[in-house]
């Protein structure tokens, strides 16, 4: 698991929805201010998932963690839409939907799963970090 939060702990990358002349400045302030916001706080979840996660207090900050961050990133997708995102206004940015996003995508899922092998586990649960750390 503590790959995967390291490599979450950067996802305040998107905080260059932000930041005029990366982004046009045609870009929708609604998409912009959410995707930016959400992905601060996922990577604030995550930093303080590993500083936690070698306890039982660690493993529920993880599934916090991963619940917000899935759902940030579905809401992106939703807010695209919504606000009618055109091609050319993420400017530079446009690496972080076509790259990292499905990385992103993929790695909540292998962190879902790793959670809910680390719960079906009845001798894990005497050692809770004992999966997770790896």
């Amino acid at each position: 698991m503590r790959p995967l939060l390291v490599l979450h702990s950067f996802r305040f990358i998107g905080l260059a929805f932000l930041v005029p002349g990366v982004v046009s400045p045609d870009l929708p302030r609604a998409f912009a201010g959410s995707a930016a916001v959400g992905d601060l706080v996922a990577a604030t979840l995550a930093l303080i998932s590993l500083v936690f996660l070698r306890s039982e207090t660690g493993v529920f900050i993880v599934w916090i963690f991963n619940v917000w961050g899935s759902v940030d990133l579905v809401n992106a997708f939703y807010q695209a839409n919504a606000t009618g995102l055109a091609p050319g206004q993420l400017g530079a940015a446009y690496f972080i939907p076509t790259a990292i996003v499905p990385l992103l995508l993929m790695t909540h899922g292998l962190a879902f799963r790793i959670l809910l092998q680390h719960q079906s586990q009845p001798a894990m649960r005497d050692a809770p970090s004992a999966l997770l750390s790896r």
